[in-house]
């Protein structure tokens, strides 16, 4: 089963942010700078934290990571935006 995670960082440095950036691609959909909605078995969300450890500078840098549950439940209807329209993915793959 797959659950919906919505992944923010605030990341001090602009060469970590862009590896970040690229690291986060593989795992979910960018919806905002910073933002991404992921929809992750468990064994890969082991894998988006231990990808994300091996970027950030634990003492400059932040990461948030939402549980928003069931991808294929209430997970997909716990986001809203207002102003330009964005399509959530379905499922998705995990490319790393």
């Amino acid at each position: 089963m797959r659950n919906r995670y919505l992944v923010s960082y605030d990341v001090a440095h602009p060469k970590r942010l862009r590896r970040i950036y690229k690291k986060m691609c593989g795992f979910g959909q960018p919806v905002q700078f910073s933002v991404f909605l992921c929809p992750l078995s468990a064994m890969e969300r082991i894998s988006m934290l231990e990808a994300i450890k091996l970027v950030i500078h634990h003492t400059e840098d932040r990461v948030m990571i939402v549980d928003l549950g069931p991808a294929d439940g209430r997970g997909d209807q716990c986001v809203q935006f207002i102003g330009k329209t964005m399509a959530l993915p379905e499922g998705g793959a995990v490319v790393v």
